[in-house]
């Protein structure tokens, strides 16, 4: 008999125990890339897409690779797929784009506690005296730049070694994710200048702008890639709706009464935006004319302390927090109904009830 000394077997590679660490590896070592390619052009281009890069990589949750790499986990997918890891980090750039021009339309100074795109590109070109208009010239970079990150995030899925009928498989949600993230975003200005209250309009935006591409289209995309049946992709499609939602009326929640170290936006920052979101829908519909008036008053505009917190007043006496709290408390638990129909493989449950939690908690 052999008494030599045993090797334990190798160990699996697994992304599954921080999908989070490997998204953002596979992104840097992307964009590196990118940028190496990019190298033989001018330096001023350079330092522009030096810019943008810091910008992906500055932070975030990935919140959305995340939830697709779960639904191809789900759906049986292996845990050591460097491609579809690959594929599923592309999200993360079409998200850079939606937040540079998200930025630029809101008129948002500062994106997770730095100067946000145009900002930064209008100081630059006030800081060398170019010729022209600052704000437009911030403008114009942030445009092009969101459009780089959009392009990139294509470069990315495309190229990132799946197989023909794999990415075939996925290329339907891809699709309509990047069509109805731009859908949602016009849908979002277009209600913001009607000035449209009701609670229904603010609901649309959340579905098609939120929901639809930061959980259902992922998950369906990660378990599209795994080749899960037409009955498994309609359950997780049905969580990611809810939880879409839940997950944007928290944000609304902390877009108005979230921490600045938190959030990394100012206090109230959704109010100076003038953003109709349920929440303010809800205070107007459900306060006194006088409640009405003073939101109305905020929205908007530059804010002091004081109106921020006259604000958010309104919105807890007329009830408008409590009735979102509700919501919020509702569409988790019709997802999580949805979840424990779905026939998924394990650990997939556990992380993405892990994950409605995260996205759907009081303060997060």
């Amino acid at each position: 008999m052999h008494h030599g000394k045993v090797h334990p077997a190798p160990r699996t590679r697994t992304f599954d125990d921080s999908v989070r660490t490997h998204v953002e590896q596979t992104l840097g070592d992307y964009l590196a890339a990118k940028q190496s390619t990019m190298a033989s052009l001018t330096q001023e281009l350079a330092n522009a897409l030096d810019s943008l890069v810091e910008f992906i990589l500055r932070g975030g949750k990935r919140i959305r690779p995340t939830f697709a790499w779960w639904g191809w986990r789900g759906a049986g997918g292996e845990p050591d797929a460097q491609a579809v890891l690959q594929a599923v980090s592309g999200l993360e750039l079409i998200q850079a784009c939606a937040l540079v021009h998200d930025d630029l339309m809101d008129a948002s100074a500062v994106r997770r506690g730095r100067p946000t795109v145009h900002v930064t590109f209008e100081a630059l070109h006030r800081e060398r005296g170019w010729l022209g208009d600052s704000d437009r010239f911030g403008m114009a970079a942030a445009i092009l730049l969101g459009d780089i990150a959009l392009a990139w995030a294509d470069d990315m899925f495309y190229g990132s070694g799946l197989s023909a009928s794999r990415l075939a498989a996925a290329s339907e949600p891809w699709q309509a994710m990047r069509s109805e993230m731009l859908a949602g975003q016009y849908l979002d200005i277009l209600t913001q200048v009607k000035g449209d209250e009701t609670p229904e309009a603010a609901l649309r935006v959340a579905r098609m702008k939120t929901a639809a591409y930061t959980v259902e289209r992922p998950l369906q995309m990660g378990a599209a890639l795994a080749g899960a049946d037409p009955e498994l992709i309609e359950r997780l499609r049905e969580f990611g709706a809810d939880i879409g939602v839940a997950f944007q009326l928290r944000d609304d929640l902390l877009g108005v009464f979230g921490d600045t170290d938190v959030t990394g936006k100012p206090a109230g920052d959704d109010l100076r935006e003038g953003k109709r979101t349920l929440l303010i829908a809800l205070g107007l519909q459900r306060g006194t004319d006088a409640d009405a008036a003073v939101l109305r008053d905020v929205l908007g505009r530059d804010l002091s302390g004081e109106d921020v917190e006259r604000a958010r007043t309104v919105l807890v006496e007329s009830g408008a927090v409590d009735e979102v709290e509700r919501r919020i408390e509702t569409l988790t638990s019709s997802a999580m109904h949805a979840l424990d129909a779905a026939d998924l493989a394990e650990p997939a449950r556990d992380r993405l009830t892990e994950l409605a939690v995260a996205a759907t908690r009081r303060n997060h």
